[in-house]
């Protein structure tokens, strides 16, 4: 196989490639770096005997995910505060046109999704991860995994049903979030305390992610009256002497999330997660470390 022709199969695999590091680590970095490792592998691979070329690069990028994510659990025993997934740019455009195929991918990458599988043993994530995001045969996972089939199956039920335990058991209405989300900025920008409390569920939780390397919560904030008091201090101790703020929305894991930049950089990155007009959830990423993607 010529070399150029190498590159153009790796390229076409590439989105897939990336999608599976991403799933299984929660950092872009780290994913890019897999697959990078996967290319290596791939230019150095006698390529004549590789049948299937999309299986074989599946295969190596899910083997070098789980040994790095076995290697990230234990540094995030030591993380500061809660943790969250570095947001990831997921505007699937015209690559996915089928709406449920794009509402399948998007909540395979939601936050809440990926916090569940950070709970999970690298092989059920990857498990979970090759056979729900991207439909492999039970078949063609044993082979990813070197392990019998009937054993792949006893790992994605028991990813399945912790996964379905997790998660949200509500369906976000996007043009829904976009309003509240809307809402939301205006009110916690106006010190507005009492419009925020209206826009907040009783039971809301607000997780905000910076490994200790910038102002947020270093616990999990629940209670509207918590999160909202919350959200109106911070907003009133930015202001002084902050600089310029600016708000874009951007489609980060699936959803519609308002990136704050101060002086044109990236400052943070809210999401919320809403039901029956109300927010249920409010996600905030301030690590620079998992901002460095979004740079403009």
């Amino acid at each position: 196989m010529a070399t150029d022709t190498a590159t153009d199969v790796f390229e076409e695999h590439r989105p897939v490639l990336l999608g599976v590091a991403y799933r299984m680590l929660s950092r872009v970095a780290d994913a890019e770096d897999v697959v990078q490792d996967a290319w290596l592998r791939w230019s150095a691979a006698d390529r004549d005997q590789v049948r299937e070329p999309r299986a074989y690069l599946v295969r190596v990028t899910t083997r070098l995910a789980i040994d790095r994510l076995r290697q990230a659990q234990s540094r995030r025993e030591s993380y500061v505060g809660p943790w969250l997934p570095e947001p990831f740019v997921t505007d699937f455009g015209p690559t996915v046109p089928d709406t449920a195929e794009r509402a399948m991918l998007a909540d395979s990458v939601s936050l809440a999704v990926l916090v569940v599988l950070e709970s999970l043993s690298p092989l059920e994530r990857a498990v979970f991860v090759l056979r729900e995001a991207f439909g492999f045969p039970y078949s063609e996972i044993a082979v990813i995994l070197d392990r019998g089939e009937a054993a792949v199956r006893q790992l994605a039920g028991r990813a399945r049903k912790h996964v379905e335990e997790g998660r949200p058991r509500y369906q976000v209405d996007p043009a829904e979030r976009r309003d509240l989300t809307e809402r939301f900025l205006a009110a916690a920008a106006d010190g507005d305390l009492e419009g925020l409390m209206s826009l907040l569920a009783p039971d809301v939780r607000l997780v905000g992610d910076s490994g200790g390397k910038a102002r947020a919560p270093l616990r999990v904030l629940e209670t509207a009256d918590k999160v909202g008091r919350f959200l109106i201090g911070a907003a009133r101790k930015s202001v002084p002497g902050a600089g310029s703020f600016a708000f874009r929305f951007m489609e980060l894991n699936g959803a519609d999330s308002v990136v704050v930049l101060v002086d044109g950089k990236v400052d943070s990155v809210f999401q919320v997660e809403a039901v029956d007009g109300r927010i249920q959830r409010v996600f905030i990423v301030r690590n620079p470390d998992k901002l460095v993607s979004l740079a403009p």
